[in-house]
């Protein structure tokens, strides 16, 4: 066995690697650059090198900078984690020539799953079965018209050397191909240094489901079960699940045998996953086709870890080792069901925009209980930063539960616990997802989330019940605030007791609200009607309150904007506005703000740069127009004309950096 290893990788995979070579007595070594000098694993990891400065191209991926830091440390073995190197086959191929272990699979095996267009060709020789397409280069914006019609639409246009969800376009037509041809070959050569794509057909209702393999260096291979990774935004996962709702028993086992015989097709071994399109449409189960294999450790494999009792990482460490594994096919069960969410900087009330800064609050406080597990991967703190440079997920919210529904129950529940400030987070859009009636059925195809949110998301849908309830929360929320000032000290008479009737604004409509606090708690009348009571209270300043209303059991986050309270659980943040009766029957008259008139600019919608412009002074311009290509956190996006109009002024330039909200078409 290794005595010390050091991982290629930052953030939340490199903090949950350290912590399992910790646990098997293994000493590591981090690598870092200046945007994570203080970062979470560089102060687990027993050891920390510099790499360079933030940017990934002059620090984590530059392979020769990982081997000095090996020599320098005397790791032995490295592990890569996912994205960066670890599915770059000279990497591997590099420290098998300095004669250090790479905790991965062999560097054949790399290179022969790492092309897209190959890889199909090897699994479509070992029996898999794979979607209809083109599999050669592709040149020009004619060609990929012609094969795409070819192919019939809707087709899928893929950067061969592609992942993550990364040099992706979905081509409903001709206009789709040519709008979205060089694009796809520009995120291929910008993200993975390779612009050759391929096209092909687009599975309709589409599933997506992969099987996690493992394999030994003495030619032992098996498969892990199955997760469920449907629920994706821009053909990024959002969450997965082990095991699916949609296999059953024979399906996984012919989905995991192909997946075995394309890894033993290879020489494959360690961690691996093979990527599965599936019609959701055919019950029969059969219609299941091969989409790539990720020869590393996936983002999504905790679930696995929590359904099937296995380390996958310690796995993958004593598979470099040598070791055989220790298990056989027939040994391996899934117990219970595992959900993940990826808690992403992105802004969804504003089209799931990027979000970077200074993480002011955060405190990931899952919900545990007896029965449940709840675990949290990550790779940041309160105070720390989430920077432009890399990948925008936070954290990873892992819950296990003996069925389906009740690890979902405790994801909402963690959920509402959840605790992020100072940047955007899509914490309250995981939260409605693990609520929608749809999903939770299990009827979910890749298309759910444009499907159920065309317009955007806008929170999840409250009850009465629950408006009722938050209506009495934030009265007596209030009372205790008056309470609070009444006290101040130096008054000229005794303590101003604070009103016991309020009129409660939220979602659109007012509550008439009734508190008498009694010792242990408070009852509430909403609406004139019974009288409920409320057991645990609230201290001015707490954000995080849980306590019981009426019998319900409620987690409710509170924060002061303005004169006004949010209030935020099970998926939205309410604007809650207590006023005495007699001020609320007065404020009716006041004049509401008019907010000012933006249609004559075109904003930058993140902060990001801005790589393109298609534009000048005097161009007219049609709705829907591209007009300018910003690209953030790796990713590149179209602005598009908001109405027809002529260009007045251009105060940015392609090559420029702009912040949120910073004009970069004025229009007429």
């Amino acid at each position: 066995m290794f005595s010390k290893i050091l991982i290629a990788n930052r953030g939340e995979i490199a903090c949950r690697v350290i912590r399992t070579a910790k646990r098997m007595g293994i000493k590591t070594v981090a690598v870092y650059s200046d945007a994570d000098a203080r970062a979470p694993h560089v102060l687990m990891a027993d050891e920390a090198v510099r790499l360079g400065p933030p940017p990934a191209s002059e620090s984590y991926l530059k392979a020769e900078l990982i081997i000095d830091a090996c020599k320098a440390t005397g790791a032995e073995a490295v592990h890569p984690g996912y994205g960066f190197l670890s599915e770059r086959t000279s990497f591997a191929e590099a420290l098998e020539a300095a004669g250090i272990a790479f905790i991965g699979p062999p560097p054949n095996a790399i290179a022969a799953m790492g092309d897209k267009i190959e890889s199909k060709k090897l699994a479509q020789a070992a029996g898999v079965n794979v979607v209809p397409g083109y599999l050669g280069d592709i040149a020009t914006t004619d060609e990929a018209v012609k094969i795409a019609g070819d192919i019939g639409y809707p087709v899928m246009m893929k950067a061969s050397a592609g992942g993550g969800g990364k040099g992706m376009r979905l081509a409903w037509s001709e206009t789709d191909v040519r709008e979205g041809f060089e694009a796809t070959k520009r995120e291929g050569l910008n993200s993975f240094g390779d612009d050759r794509v391929f096209i092909e057909k687009f599975i309709e209702q589409p599933r997506h489901i992969e099987i996690q393999v493992l394999g030994d260096q003495h030619g032992n291979i098996l498969y892990l079960g199955e997760r469920e990774c449907s629920i994706q935004r821009r053909h990024q996962k959002v969450v997965e699940e082990a095991p699916s709702p949609f296999v059953t028993p024979d399906m996984r086992k012919a989905m995991g045998e192909q997946a075995v015989a394309l890894a033993r097709a290879v020489g494959y071994y360690s961690a691996g996953t093979v990527e599965l399109i599936v019609s959701g449409a055919d019950t029969t189960g059969e219609s299941f086709y091969f989409l790539e294999m990720n020869t590393r450790l996936q983002v999504e494999h905790p679930v696995t870890e929590e359904v099937t009792g296995l380390d996958l990482v310690e796995q993958m460490i004593r598979v470099a080792a040598g070791e055989k594994l220790k298990l056989k096919q027939e040994d391996v069960k899934l117990n219970g069901w595992a959900v993940e969410n990826r808690v992403y900087a992105e802004d969804p009330y504003r089209g799931f925009l990027p979000s970077t800064g200074r993480l002011v609050r955060y405190r990931p406080s899952p919900e545990k209980r007896d029965g449940i597990v709840a675990r949290v991967d990550d790779g940041v703190y309160e105070g720390g930063e989430v920077s432009m440079f890399y990948d925008p997920m936070i954290a990873k919210l892992v819950t296990w539960g003996p069925s389906r529904e009740a690890a979902i129950d405790a994801q909402v529940a963690a959920l509402d616990a959840f605790e992020i400030d100072g940047i955007g987070h899509n914490v309250d859009f995981l939260s409605a997802l693990m609520q929608h009636p749809r999903f939770r059925e299990g009827n979910i195809t890749t298309n759910f989330i444009a499907e159920e949110y065309p317009e955007g998301f806008e929170g999840a849908p409250a009850d009465d019940q629950l408006i009722s309830d938050l209506a009495a929360i934030a009265a007596m929320i209030e009372t205790t605030r008056e309470a609070r000032a009444g006290q101040i000290s130096d008054q000229l008479n005794t303590n101003i007791e604070p009103p016991r009737d309020h009129s409660v604004k939220i979602a659109g409509k007012v509550h008439r609200v009734h508190i008498e606090p009694f010792e242990g708690g408070t009852m509430a009348s909403v609406d004139g009607g019974a009288p409920v009571e409320i057991f645990g209270s609230w201290t001015p300043g707490q954000r995080l309150l849980g306590l019981t209303i009426g019998g319900r059991q409620r987690t409710v986050q509170v924060r002061r904007d303005g004169r006004k309270w949010v209030l935020t659980s099970r998926g939205a943040s309410h604007k809650v506005q207590v006023l005495d009766p007699h001020v609320a029957e007065l404020s009716v008259h006041m004049i509401e703000k008019t907010p000012p008139d933006l249609s004559r600019l075109l904003l930058a919608p993140m902060p990001g740069l801005v790589t393109k412009l298609d534009v000048a002074v005097g161009d007219k311009v049609e709705p829907g127009q591209p007009v300018a290509v910003m690209e953030a956190m790796k990713m590149e996006n179209i602005l598009r004309a908001p109405k027809a109009a002529t260009v007045k002024a251009t105060p940015v330039k392609a090559g420029e950096s702009v912040a949120v909200d910073q004009v970069i078409v004025e229009f007429e």
